[in-house]
C-alpha cells in the first residue's frame, strides 16, 4: 500500500483567516482554490499546494504555546522564496545546513512553523 501526502489543515482563530490569505496567497505565493460547498462561507480557505492541498480552518483554541512541529516545502528557487519574505516583512530564521537541501524556517501569523526547503541531490553521498 501506498500513501501520500494529501493536504495539511492548520487551525486559525476566528478572525485570523484574511491573515491566513495573506501570508500563504501573497507572500509565500500559492494559489487559493474555492473550498467544497458544503462548508459555510468564511469557514475555511484552502490553497493549492503543488499536487496536495493547505487547508486553514477555524478553532477556539488554535494558537497554543510555540512547538517545533512543522510542514515543510520544497521549492525550486530558495533564493526566490527568501527575497519574498524578505518583501513581506515575514521573518527569517535560519536552519542547520544539511548537505544538498538548502533551507529556512518562517512562521505564519499563528505560529505555524514552515520549513522550506530546495533538493539539489541526495543528502547522503
Amino acid at each position: 500500500m501506498r500513501y501520500e501526502l494529501h493536504h495539511v489543515s492548520i487551525p486559525v482563530l476566528p478572525g485570523q483567516l484574511e491573515a491566513g490569505r495573506e501570508f500563504y496567497s501573497r507572500a509565500l505565493g500559492l494559489e487559493e482554490i474555492p473550498p467544497p460547498n458544503e462548508f459555510a462561507p468564511g469557514r475555511v480557505v484552502w490553497f493549492r499546494l503543488g499536487e496536495q492541498e493547505l487547508h486553514l480552518f477555524k478553532e477556539l483554541d488554535a494558537n497554543t504555546p510555540l512547538s517545533e512541529r512543522h510542514l515543510a516545502l520544497e521549492v525550486d528557487d530558495l533564493d526566490a522564496v527568501r527575497q519574498r519574505f524578505v518583501e513581506h516583512d515575514v521573518a527569517i530564521d535560519e536552519a542547520d545546513p544539511i548537505h544538498n537541501r538548502p533551507r529556512l524556517y518562517v512562521r505564519d501569523p499563528f505560529g505555524n512553523k514552515l520549513e522550506i526547503t530546495q533538493i539539489r541531490g541526495p543528502y547522503l553521498e
